[in-house]
């Protein structure tokens, strides 16, 4: 399990986390929603042990996490990120295949051979040719760059993945994609999810729970299909749009009846 519990976090004099409590287990998929500057990213990188808290404890599988070498390698290898801006989370000047195979390097033991082969394999699973393992970062679009960023982020079969805004940029259609493919990776693998978003609709179809957090604090968790009771949750839920417009009868448009003298 992985485990924030009772986090408080500031940056200098300002408190952003107040006494934040949440877990992931193996196989579930949970998601931290709220609208911007309300501390998500915080948490997601809290999460990720690219920051540590100012008082509280984070754990793994109940052991404090390492904050230095071997044990902080280890961690790194049981739980992987991938965040919002795709170009910014990659080096422009390697190739596709480098930054897939870069966790491979530092954090397996495989062969040479071995890491290009997991390479055209990861690009197979995200939907992209083996031949964009040869490509650099700007022959690709902001989509494709994020499902690469997702292939390096599977490539050591982490056992937690803390997705921050992940398919924030990608249009419609291919955030169903990956939010499926995670779904079926997670369903698969028993990998433990953490999907931090604003989008309530996305992680209504995607998460097993849901989470809100408001000013830094966490105020309401609920299982997928049940409702917030939290008012602050409640107006995340009413400010989803509607997927087609609603017509009400205020909006209905009224024809003048045509008689046969009038005029056209």
């Amino acid at each position: 399990m992985l485990a924030l519990e009772n986090i408080d976090h500031c940056y200098g004099d300002r408190r952003v986390l107040h006494d934040v409590s949440l877990s992931v287990a193996r196989g579930e998929r949970v998601a931290l929603v709220g609208g911007s500057g309300e501390g998500k990213s915080t948490i997601a990188r809290l999460a990720l042990a690219l920051e540590r808290p100012s008082q509280g404890a984070f754990k793994l599988d109940g052991a404090p996490v390492g904050r230095r070498g071997r044990a902080l390698k280890t961690f790194r290898r049981q739980v992987q990120g991938v965040f919002q801006d795709g170009p910014g989370a990659v080096n422009p000047g390697h190739t596709i295949g480098r930054i897939i195979e870069e966790p491979l390097v530092h954090l397996s033991r495989h062969s040479a051979r071995a890491r290009r082969a997991r390479v055209e394999a990861l690009l197979e699973v995200v939907k992209l040719p083996a031949s964009y393992a040869a490509y650099l970062p700007h022959q690709l679009s902001g989509g494709q760059l994020q499902r690469v960023c997702l292939a390096r982020a599977l490539a050591i079969e982490p056992a937690y993945l803390v997705c921050d805004e992940a398919t924030s940029g990608l249009d419609t259609v291919l955030q169903v994609e990956l939010t499926r493919f995670l779904a079926d990776t997670c369903d698969r693998t028993g990998m433990g999810l953490l999907f931090i978003t604003h989008d309530l609709r996305l992680a209504r179809r995607l998460c097993h729970r849901l989470i809100a957090i408001e000013q830094g604090r966490l105020v309401d968790d609920v299982i997928a299909g049940a409702a917030f009771t939290h008012p602050a949750a409640r107006a995340l839920e009413e400010a989803v749009l509607p997927l087609a417009p609603i017509k009400t009868a205020a909006h209905k448009t009224h024809r003048a009846p045509q008689h046969a003298d009038t005029v056209v």
